[in-house]
């Protein structure tokens, strides 16, 4: 056989074991391909199942209200109910003040049976609730939401369930993490990015948070990507210094997009009455638009969401009542209270 020809089959003999290895190797990475690191994460997330109910998500603050329903006709004098009743509203963090005028207005219309109570009691804590629109405002291209809490608020978890639920809607998020107080800081925020399939926008520790969230507007303006939620370092209400950090930057991100959709503030349920401290503090700072309360599901405090709408004004837009990635769920006045005062 001519030398040629067997240098030749040399060769192409060669050629197909590299692209057989090649092969091979790329089918191997695509099944051993190295799990996300969840140890970051607050819970897997979970689905919650459609037919259950916000009353078995809210059943410690409920049991108070509902067993102090039972005893207003079933005490000896309906006095004793009724304060039993303002008892119950008040461990719930409604507050003392606006927990008497709700028993005041319930006992006005002079109910009579135990069905008439509970209604009566459902139609006045529905109406000290806003009638105010609870959709996210993010208008403009991107939206911008800027989230802002303290520390164990619950906050970064939030986010990500938020951004899961608006890319599951089909709208394109950014996240900016612009807690860079911290060391790895933005480490939480990265690993929900990864899980979720949402870009995060970081920085150095010690960079200035408002430069990082400048950064993460200007990533969604280059991509065309809808909504850009910014998460913040948490901080307490009263550090003026941090505070004053925090407003810097809304003006950055204003300045930069033209305008701040949402200043949403996430609340600790189990924080109660001092939730409405932290709620003024921060709307001071940089004007809350919204706010969304966690951990009701493991709190007998839940009435602080009646408080907080009541005595600022300002609208309950989510609610968080489990631990999974679906348990974020959009705060509707009735069905709360319903859960509220269902037996």
């Amino acid at each position: 056989m001519d030398i040629g020809i067997t240098i030749g089959i040399i060769i192409v003999a060669l050629l197909v074991g590299l692209v057989v290895l090649f092969v091979l190797r790329s089918r191997t990475s695509s099944t051993d391909t190295e799990p996300l690191d969840t140890t970051l994460l607050d819970a897997t997330p979970s689905a919650i199942a459609p037919d259950v109910e916000l009353r078995t998500r809210l059943a410690r603050t409920r049991s108070a209200i509902a067993g102090a329903l039972g005893s207003i006709l079933g005490s000896e004098t309906s006095e004793d109910g009724w304060e039993t009743l303002e008892d119950a509203l008040i461990l719930a963090d409604v507050g003392p003040a606006t927990s008497s005028e709700i028993v005041t207005a319930v006992r006005a219309r002079s109910p009579q049976t135990d069905a008439e109570v509970s209604s009566a009691l459902r139609d006045v804590l529905v109406a000290g609730f806003s009638s105010t629109d609870r959709h996210l405002c993010a208008e403009g291209r991107p939206g911008i939401i800027v989230v802002v809490g303290v520390n164990g608020a619950g906050k970064t978890t939030t986010i990500a369930k938020l951004a899961h639920q608006l890319t599951a809607n089909g709208t394109s998020v950014v996240l900016g993490a612009a807690d860079t107080f911290r060391a790895a800081g933005d480490s939480q925020l990265m690993a929900w990015g990864k899980r979720i399939g949402v870009e995060v926008v970081s920085g150095d520790q010690g960079a200035d948070p408002a430069s990082v969230a400048f950064g993460a507007v200007d990533r969604a303006k280059t991509d065309g990507v809808d909504v850009v939620i910014i998460d913040t370092a948490g901080r307490l209400h009263a550090h003026t210094n941090l505070m004053e950090e925090l407003a810097k930057i809304v003006r950055v991100v204003e300045r930069e997009s033209g305008a701040v959709g949402e200043v949403l503030l996430v609340l600790d349920g189990s924080s109660g009455q001092n939730g409405i401290v932290q709620a003024r503090a921060f709307t001071e700072a940089v004007g809350v638009t919204g706010v969304i309360i966690t951990k009701l599901d493991g709190t007998a405090k839940g009435g602080v969401a009646i408080a907080v709408e009541k005595e600022l004004g300002i609208p309950i837009k989510y609610i968080g009542v489990g631990e999974g990635i679906d348990d974020l769920i959009p705060f509707e006045p009735r069905d709360f209270v319903e859960a509220l005062t269902s037996p």
